[in-house]
């Protein structure tokens, strides 16, 4: 399983970023995937999660109606939209997927929201 995160950077806070992570090693359409964020000496939050068809997507309250969690199943990809931005955003964030009941984690990518 393999899991590449990219599209972080610096944006002004009330800007956009999206995120997107490329999967491989699983059958992609099959399963479930989440995007967290962690903030040095904090634990890692759910941000956001998607289910396999797309259908149903859960967000965390602190990102809810700013972000949006999407997919591309013929692609491998999961994305996430993030507008409205706040400093508080700042983080790195990472791609997840349980698979055979082990998470795996991208390498992650910093987002940093800053005037």
């Amino acid at each position: 399983v393999r899991l590449v995160e990219s599209g972080g950077g610096l944006q002004q806070p009330g800007g956009s970023l999206r995120l997107s992570c490329a999967a491989s090693g699983f059958t992609f359409s099959r399963y479930g995937m989440r995007w967290y964020r962690q903030v040095p000496g904090k634990e890692r939050e759910l941000v956001a999660r998607i289910s396999e068809g797309g259908r149903s997507t859960n967000y965390a309250d602190s990102v809810k109606g700013r972000f949006i969690i999407s997919r591309d199943n013929a692609k491998n990809t999961v994305s996430l939209q993030m507008n409205s931005l706040k400093p508080e955003d700042t983080a790195v964030y990472y791609c997840n997927v349980e698979y055979l009941l082990y998470d795996y984690w991208g390498q992650g990518t910093q987002v940093t929201v800053s005037s």
